[in-house]
């Protein structure tokens, strides 16, 4: 087993997108909200406790199959300097530079690298560490398609081309996890660490669990509902 990438961790608040406002889903399920805020408002609160980076993701994009530059461009304005990581949509190496012309950081990919077995290769060739790699996982395989479908990949499929194309980092998250503050799914995190590749955790996280997370191996975590309470909207939800 190789061992797992180490580093302090990173703390990444997370900003969901649906419509022209910032969202909390329950277990990514589009009729859960649990919380609904205008874009440039939720923005300006959170670059105001000056995290290192902002994760972004366009829900509607994602179920969409299409990217919204426009939401892309309003985020990164609001943003000012923080920079963003941005996924939700992009199906192709023409929109995954569109986002990055726009001002993304970074950019999270899912559903597009699994169409075909040269899909994954292209983009790491492409983007090289701007790109970062979603790895959704309920039930041991890969949701696509903003959570609605189920691709015919496995988790350890996907991880042994994740190893052999030269990832950069991934971003794993506990789909069952997310959004209910239950604490992260750290059987699946140890498992994914174990590749060797740079891991961002993302499914139930709150404050306590960002130790433990660390102590496996993650480079980093996304906290949505418990960031929520950082910024003192906990009792919104």
């Amino acid at each position: 087993m190789l061992t797992c990438y180490n580093a302090d961790m990173q703390l990444i608040p997370a900003i969901d997108l649906l419509d022209n406002d910032v969202v909390r889903l329950e277990r990514g399920d589009y009729d859960r909200v649990l919380f609904r805020q205008p874009i440039e408002e939720f923005v300006h609160r959170v670059v105001a406790t000056r995290p290192s980076l902002i994760h972004v993701v366009d829900l509607q994009g994602a179920r969409d199959g299409a990217v919204r530059l426009d939401v892309v461009e309003r985020c990164v304005e609001a943003a000012r300097e923080t920079p963003l990581q941005i996924s939700g949509g992009i199906r192709s190496l023409e929109s995954a530079a569109a986002v990055l012309d726009a001002g993304a950081a970074r950019i999270i990919v899912g559903t597009s690298l699994w169409q075909d077995d040269s899909s994954l290769a292209a983009y790491v060739d492409a983007l090289g560490d701007q790109l970062v790699v979603a790895l959704d996982v309920r039930d041991g395989r890969l949701a696509v398609r903003g959570w609605l479908a189920e691709s015919p990949i496995g988790l350890d499929d996907a991880l042994a081309r994740c190893c052999a194309t030269g990832v950069a980092r991934l971003h794993v998250t506990a789909i069952e996890r997310d959004g209910t503050m239950s604490g992260p799914d750290l059987a699946l995190y140890e498992r994914v660490c174990a590749s060797g590749i740079p891991v961002v955790a993302a499914g139930g996280v709150r404050d306590s669990d960002l130790g433990s997370l660390e102590a496996i191996g993650c480079e980093a975590a996304v906290m949505g509902v418990g960031y929520l309470a950082r910024l003192g909207l906990g009792d919104l939800i």
